[in-house]
């Protein structure tokens, strides 16, 4: 049973991810205002979506989850963030939507690094001998 929730969050989180893609790399008049509201546009749009792009692919791939899971929680902070210090919960009128889709992407990687600890643990100890 853990496994159809884990494969659950892992496609969830995908999806968020990769169709958020369409706004950020065709220059959608919210990604923009978005990104020029925090003084990083073009650069923080494309690059954040390169990032989310892998993300999203890596948390399709079964083994590659964990790793997906990791880029997809380091870049959905940053939105996070933004939207709790810059931008405010609700931007443009969407009524809170782009913050709670960025929440859902954090909780769902989060739960899958938490239920399949063992591998998150391997691969902290791991990172941190390399580092």
């Amino acid at each position: 049973m853990k496994n159809i929730f884990i494969h659950v969050a892992a496609y969830v989180a995908a999806i968020i991810l990769l169709q958020t893609l369409y706004f950020k790399f065709t220059a959608q008049p919210e990604s923009v205002y978005i990104f020029s509201t925090l003084g990083i546009e073009p650069i923080g749009r494309i690059g954040s979506g390169i990032v989310e792009l892998v993300a999203g692919i890596l948390l399709l791939i079964p083994k590659m989850r964990i790793w997906g899971s990791f880029i997809a929680i380091g870049v959905i902070s940053g939105a996070i963030l933004s939207h709790l210090l810059f931008l405010g919960i609700e931007v443009q009128g969407d009524g809170g939507t782009l913050f709670l889709l960025a929440v859902t992407v954090f909780v769902a990687c989060l739960f899958i690094l938490v239920a399949r600890r063992e591998e998150t643990i391997a691969l902290v100890k791991l990172l941190l001998k390399k580092g």
